[in-house]
Protein backbone atom coordinates (compact mmCIF):
# COMPACT_ATOMS: atom_id res chain seq x y z
CA UNK A 1 0.00 0.00 0.00
CA UNK A 2 1.07 3.78 -0.70
CA UNK A 3 1.91 5.95 1.90
CA UNK A 4 -0.62 9.21 1.20
CA UNK A 5 1.27 12.02 0.63
CA UNK A 6 -0.87 15.33 0.87
CA UNK A 7 -0.79 17.48 -1.68
CA UNK A 8 0.33 21.29 -1.07
CA UNK A 9 -3.31 22.59 -1.66
CA UNK A 10 -4.55 19.89 1.14
CA UNK A 11 -1.77 20.88 3.34
CA UNK A 12 -3.12 24.95 3.25
CA UNK A 13 -6.48 23.89 3.45
CA UNK A 14 -5.45 22.23 6.67
CA UNK A 15 -3.76 25.26 7.64
CA UNK A 16 -6.32 27.66 7.40
CA UNK A 17 -9.03 25.54 9.50
CA UNK A 18 -6.52 25.16 12.13
CA UNK A 19 -5.68 28.92 12.30
CA UNK A 20 -9.69 29.39 12.67
CA UNK A 21 -9.69 27.19 15.67
CA UNK A 22 -6.67 28.54 17.06
CA UNK A 23 -8.40 32.09 16.45
CA UNK A 24 -10.14 31.73 19.35
CA UNK A 25 -7.22 31.05 21.94
CA UNK A 26 -5.54 34.21 23.43
CA UNK A 27 -2.46 35.35 21.70
CA UNK A 28 0.81 35.44 23.77
CA UNK A 29 0.70 39.31 24.15
CA UNK A 30 -2.44 38.07 25.82
CA UNK A 31 -1.19 35.61 28.01
CA UNK A 32 0.66 36.72 31.48
CA UNK A 33 4.13 35.77 30.75
CA UNK A 34 7.06 34.98 33.70
CA UNK A 35 9.98 37.14 32.41
CA UNK A 36 13.74 36.57 33.41
CA UNK A 37 14.32 39.61 34.26
CA UNK A 38 12.03 42.99 35.50
CA UNK A 39 13.52 46.26 36.50
CA UNK A 40 11.75 48.32 39.24
CA UNK A 41 12.43 51.97 38.42
CA UNK A 42 12.52 54.84 41.13
CA UNK A 43 13.47 58.46 40.84
CA UNK A 44 15.31 58.18 44.56
CA UNK A 45 19.11 57.29 45.27
CA UNK A 46 20.09 54.28 47.26
CA UNK A 47 19.26 53.96 50.74
CA UNK A 48 16.24 56.61 50.31
CA UNK A 49 12.88 55.18 51.70
CA UNK A 50 11.45 54.61 48.16
CA UNK A 51 14.36 52.76 47.70
CA UNK A 52 14.29 50.44 50.48
CA UNK A 53 10.53 49.79 49.19
CA UNK A 54 11.84 49.06 45.76
CA UNK A 55 14.10 46.47 47.34
CA UNK A 56 11.52 44.98 49.19
CA UNK A 57 9.02 44.55 46.93
CA UNK A 58 11.33 43.47 44.32
CA UNK A 59 12.04 40.54 46.45
CA UNK A 60 8.31 39.57 46.59
CA UNK A 61 8.06 39.21 43.39
CA UNK A 62 10.72 36.77 42.74
CA UNK A 63 10.23 33.94 41.57
CA UNK A 64 6.23 34.01 41.04
CA UNK A 65 6.11 37.43 38.42
CA UNK A 66 9.70 36.94 37.02
CA UNK A 67 13.01 35.24 37.73
CA UNK A 68 15.22 38.01 38.89
CA UNK A 69 13.79 41.21 40.06
CA UNK A 70 16.21 44.37 39.98
CA UNK A 71 15.98 47.57 41.04
CA UNK A 72 16.99 50.43 38.90
CA UNK A 73 17.84 54.36 40.35
CA UNK A 74 17.10 56.64 37.47
CA UNK A 75 17.72 59.73 39.55
CA UNK A 76 17.44 63.28 38.44
CA UNK A 77 14.98 65.77 37.67
CA UNK A 78 12.42 65.65 40.54
CA UNK A 79 11.57 61.78 39.63
CA UNK A 80 11.13 62.90 36.12
CA UNK A 81 13.33 60.95 34.70
CA UNK A 82 12.22 57.70 36.13
CA UNK A 83 8.72 58.21 35.05
CA UNK A 84 10.21 59.17 31.32
CA UNK A 85 12.45 55.61 31.64
CA UNK A 86 9.19 53.57 32.07
CA UNK A 87 7.28 55.58 29.22
CA UNK A 88 9.61 55.04 27.16
CA UNK A 89 9.95 51.23 27.67
CA UNK A 90 8.48 48.14 25.95
CA UNK A 91 4.90 47.00 26.94
CA UNK A 92 5.38 43.86 28.56
CA UNK A 93 5.31 44.34 32.01
CA UNK A 94 8.83 44.11 32.95
CA UNK A 95 9.87 47.35 33.73
CA UNK A 96 7.85 49.00 36.46
CA UNK A 97 7.74 52.69 37.71
CA UNK A 98 7.72 53.04 41.69
CA UNK A 99 6.39 56.57 41.79
CA UNK A 100 5.19 59.09 44.79
CA UNK A 101 2.09 60.90 43.97
CA UNK A 102 2.93 64.32 43.09
CA UNK A 103 5.03 62.83 39.90
CA UNK A 104 1.88 62.28 39.01
CA UNK A 105 -0.48 63.97 40.34
CA UNK A 106 0.94 67.06 40.92
CA UNK A 107 3.76 67.78 38.16
CA UNK A 108 1.10 67.79 35.49
CA UNK A 109 -0.11 71.27 36.90
CA UNK A 110 2.88 72.66 37.93
CA UNK A 111 5.45 72.00 35.17
CA UNK A 112 4.53 73.83 31.84
CA UNK A 113 7.04 71.05 29.66
CA UNK A 114 6.38 67.91 31.17
CA UNK A 115 7.96 65.06 29.52
CA UNK A 116 4.82 62.37 29.55
CA UNK A 117 1.44 62.54 30.24
CA UNK A 118 0.44 60.21 33.94
CA UNK A 119 -2.88 59.36 32.63
CA UNK A 120 -2.26 58.79 28.32
CA UNK A 121 1.41 57.19 28.91
CA UNK A 122 1.13 54.64 31.64
CA UNK A 123 -1.49 51.72 33.10
CA UNK A 124 -2.00 51.90 36.70
CA UNK A 125 -0.87 49.30 38.64
CA UNK A 126 -1.80 48.83 42.01
CA UNK A 127 -0.72 51.16 45.41
CA UNK A 128 1.74 49.84 47.31
CA UNK A 129 1.75 52.14 50.43
CA UNK A 130 0.58 55.34 52.20
CA UNK A 131 2.25 57.99 54.49
CA UNK A 132 0.72 60.50 56.36
CA UNK A 133 2.84 63.91 56.57
CA UNK A 134 4.08 65.41 59.28
CA UNK A 135 4.97 69.17 60.28
CA UNK A 136 7.71 69.64 63.14
CA UNK A 137 9.34 71.86 64.81
CA UNK A 138 13.07 72.18 65.82
CA UNK A 139 15.55 73.31 68.69
CA UNK A 140 15.09 77.19 68.03
CA UNK A 141 11.04 76.98 68.70
CA UNK A 142 10.04 76.90 72.14
CA UNK A 143 8.88 74.18 73.77
CA UNK A 144 5.89 75.79 74.42
CA UNK A 145 4.69 75.51 71.52
CA UNK A 146 2.43 72.62 70.90
CA UNK A 147 -0.03 73.27 67.98
CA UNK A 148 0.26 75.06 64.67
CA UNK A 149 -1.56 77.78 66.23
CA UNK A 150 1.20 78.25 68.74
CA UNK A 151 3.60 78.08 66.03
CA UNK A 152 1.90 80.77 63.56
CA UNK A 153 1.62 83.03 66.78
CA UNK A 154 5.33 82.66 67.52
CA UNK A 155 6.08 83.06 63.79
CA UNK A 156 4.28 86.61 64.21
CA UNK A 157 6.28 87.68 67.05
CA UNK A 158 9.61 86.51 65.27
CA UNK A 159 8.82 86.98 61.51
CA UNK A 160 12.84 86.69 60.96
CA UNK A 161 12.91 83.12 62.22
CA UNK A 162 8.92 82.43 60.48
CA UNK A 163 10.09 79.90 57.63
CA UNK A 164 9.65 75.95 57.33
CA UNK A 165 11.77 73.81 55.16
CA UNK A 166 10.45 71.19 52.72
CA UNK A 167 12.07 68.23 50.38
CA UNK A 168 11.50 70.19 47.41
CA UNK A 169 9.62 73.13 45.88
CA UNK A 170 6.25 71.92 44.39
CA UNK A 171 5.89 68.96 46.28
CA UNK A 172 3.38 67.67 48.73
CA UNK A 173 5.24 69.08 51.84
CA UNK A 174 5.87 72.73 50.34
CA UNK A 175 1.99 72.45 49.87
CA UNK A 176 1.27 71.57 52.97
CA UNK A 177 3.31 73.95 54.91
CA UNK A 178 2.07 77.02 52.61
CA UNK A 179 -2.02 75.75 53.11
CA UNK A 180 -0.91 76.12 56.87
CA UNK A 181 0.61 79.36 56.57
CA UNK A 182 -2.34 80.58 54.38
CA UNK A 183 -5.19 79.00 57.02
CA UNK A 184 -3.60 80.64 59.66
CA UNK A 185 -2.81 83.73 58.00
CA UNK A 186 0.52 84.34 58.88
CA UNK A 187 3.88 84.54 56.46
CA UNK A 188 6.15 81.68 56.95
CA UNK A 189 8.81 81.54 53.95
CA UNK A 190 9.27 78.52 52.42
CA UNK A 191 12.69 76.96 51.92
CA UNK A 192 13.05 74.07 49.13
CA UNK A 193 15.85 71.96 49.67
CA UNK A 194 16.86 68.56 47.88
CA UNK A 195 15.14 65.90 49.87
CA UNK A 196 14.13 65.27 53.59
CA UNK A 197 17.58 64.54 54.78
CA UNK A 198 18.78 67.94 54.36
CA UNK A 199 15.51 69.74 55.13
CA UNK A 200 15.68 67.55 58.29
CA UNK A 201 19.39 67.93 59.49
CA UNK A 202 18.54 72.07 58.96
CA UNK A 203 15.74 71.78 61.53
CA UNK A 204 17.71 69.74 63.73
CA UNK A 205 20.58 72.15 63.75
CA UNK A 206 18.30 75.42 63.88
CA UNK A 207 18.77 76.52 60.59
CA UNK A 208 15.05 76.25 59.66
CA UNK A 209 12.82 77.24 62.15
CA UNK A 210 10.58 74.03 60.86
CA UNK A 211 10.14 71.34 58.40
CA UNK A 212 7.20 69.79 56.85
CA UNK A 213 8.05 66.29 55.50
CA UNK A 214 6.49 62.16 55.46
CA UNK A 215 6.24 61.14 59.27
CA UNK A 216 8.28 58.35 59.16
CA UNK A 217 11.40 60.89 58.11
CA UNK A 218 10.68 62.43 61.98
CA UNK A 219 10.29 59.31 63.48
CA UNK A 220 13.56 58.74 65.32
CA UNK A 221 14.92 62.00 66.08
CA UNK A 222 11.48 62.88 67.31
CA UNK A 223 11.83 60.03 69.82
CA UNK A 224 15.25 61.25 70.76
CA UNK A 225 14.10 65.05 71.94
CA UNK A 226 15.46 66.31 68.50
CA UNK A 227 12.72 67.64 67.31
CA UNK A 228 8.59 68.03 67.72
CA UNK A 229 6.03 67.00 65.59
CA UNK A 230 2.99 69.65 66.51
CA UNK A 231 0.93 67.83 63.39
CA UNK A 232 -0.16 65.60 61.13
CA UNK A 233 -1.90 65.46 57.99
CA UNK A 234 -4.42 62.38 58.53
CA UNK A 235 -8.04 62.10 58.72
CA UNK A 236 -7.77 60.22 61.96
CA UNK A 237 -4.24 60.51 64.03
CA UNK A 238 -1.36 58.53 62.93
CA UNK A 239 -0.70 55.05 64.57
CA UNK A 240 3.27 56.02 64.29
CA UNK A 241 2.57 59.28 66.69
CA UNK A 242 -0.66 58.75 68.55
CA UNK A 243 0.25 61.74 70.57
CA UNK A 244 -0.11 64.00 67.72
CA UNK A 245 -3.29 65.84 66.80
CA UNK A 246 -3.52 66.48 62.86
CA UNK A 247 -4.09 69.63 61.00
CA UNK A 248 -8.10 68.30 61.18
CA UNK A 249 -8.53 68.29 64.69
CA UNK A 250 -6.30 72.21 65.32
CA UNK A 251 -9.04 73.55 62.56
CA UNK A 252 -7.02 73.43 59.32
CA UNK A 253 -9.98 71.36 57.65
CA UNK A 254 -8.59 71.76 54.04
CA UNK A 255 -5.34 69.82 55.50
CA UNK A 256 -6.38 66.37 54.98
CA UNK A 257 -3.91 63.84 52.93
CA UNK A 258 -2.12 61.24 52.85
CA UNK A 259 0.91 60.47 50.52
CA UNK A 260 1.21 57.23 48.46
CA UNK A 261 3.53 54.81 46.49
CA UNK A 262 2.13 52.91 43.71
CA UNK A 263 3.37 51.32 40.35
CA UNK A 264 2.47 52.05 37.06
CA UNK A 265 3.46 50.14 33.38
CA UNK A 266 3.56 51.66 30.15
CA UNK A 267 0.41 52.40 28.71
CA UNK A 268 -0.25 49.54 25.81
CA UNK A 269 0.67 47.04 28.73
CA UNK A 270 -1.52 43.82 27.92
CA UNK A 271 -4.59 43.71 30.66
CA UNK A 272 -4.21 40.24 31.78
CA UNK A 273 0.25 41.20 32.02
CA UNK A 274 -0.93 44.30 34.23
CA UNK A 275 -3.76 41.85 36.59
CA UNK A 276 -0.59 39.30 37.23
CA UNK A 277 1.62 42.02 38.31
CA UNK A 278 -1.23 43.32 40.34
CA UNK A 279 -2.03 40.23 42.14
CA UNK A 280 1.77 39.36 42.49
CA UNK A 281 2.16 42.70 44.28
CA UNK A 282 -0.65 42.25 46.48
CA UNK A 283 1.51 38.90 47.73
CA UNK A 284 4.72 41.06 48.45
CA UNK A 285 2.18 43.48 50.17
CA UNK A 286 0.92 41.26 52.96
CA UNK A 287 4.31 39.40 54.00
CA UNK A 288 4.76 40.34 57.19
CA UNK A 289 8.62 41.02 57.04
CA UNK A 290 7.54 43.80 54.57
CA UNK A 291 4.67 45.22 56.29
CA UNK A 292 7.61 45.44 59.64
CA UNK A 293 10.34 47.03 57.24
CA UNK A 294 7.58 49.61 56.26
CA UNK A 295 6.38 50.46 59.44
CA UNK A 296 9.93 51.39 60.49
CA UNK A 297 9.91 53.82 58.04
CA UNK A 298 6.64 55.36 58.64
CA UNK A 299 4.58 53.39 55.72
CA UNK A 300 1.46 51.85 55.47
CA UNK A 301 1.38 48.90 52.99
CA UNK A 302 -1.97 49.33 51.27
CA UNK A 303 -2.26 47.14 48.28
CA UNK A 304 -5.34 48.34 45.86
CA UNK A 305 -6.46 47.00 42.80
CA UNK A 306 -5.76 48.80 39.24
CA UNK A 307 -8.96 50.10 38.92
CA UNK A 308 -9.02 51.62 42.28
CA UNK A 309 -5.43 53.25 41.75
CA UNK A 310 -7.02 55.08 38.76
CA UNK A 311 -9.33 56.27 40.02
CA UNK A 312 -7.54 58.00 43.50
CA UNK A 313 -5.13 59.22 40.53
CA UNK A 314 -8.16 60.60 39.28
CA UNK A 315 -9.30 62.66 41.95
CA UNK A 316 -5.92 63.84 43.37
CA UNK A 317 -4.82 64.91 39.80
CA UNK A 318 -8.18 67.56 40.01
CA UNK A 319 -8.04 68.23 43.68
CA UNK A 320 -3.87 69.40 43.39
CA UNK A 321 -5.04 71.38 40.40
CA UNK A 322 -6.86 73.26 42.47
CA UNK A 323 -4.54 73.53 45.27
CA UNK A 324 -1.38 74.50 42.80
CA UNK A 325 -3.43 77.27 40.82
CA UNK A 326 -4.95 78.46 43.62
CA UNK A 327 -1.15 79.87 44.63
CA UNK A 328 0.00 80.67 40.92
CA UNK A 329 2.87 78.36 41.50
CA UNK A 330 4.14 76.98 38.77
CA UNK A 331 7.79 75.09 38.58
CA UNK A 332 9.93 77.67 37.47
CA UNK A 333 8.09 80.64 39.79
Amino acid sequence: MNAFVPSRRTLLRVGATSLAVLGGLPSRADTPSVGEIARLICGSPPGGVLDMFCRRIAQGLQPDYSRSVIVENRTGGSGQIAVSVVKAAAADGMTVLVTPMPQMGIFPHSYKRLPYDPIADFAPVGLGATSELAFAVGPSVPANVQTVGDFAAWCKANPAQAHFGSPAAGSTPHFVGAMAARALGVEIMHVPYRGSTPAIMDLIGGQVAAACSPVGEFLQLAQAGRCRIIATTGATRSRFVPHVSTFLEQGLHEIVMNDWLAFFVPAKTPAAQVQKLSASLRTALAQPETIAALSEKGLTAAWSSSADLAARLKVDFDRWGLIVRSFGFTAES
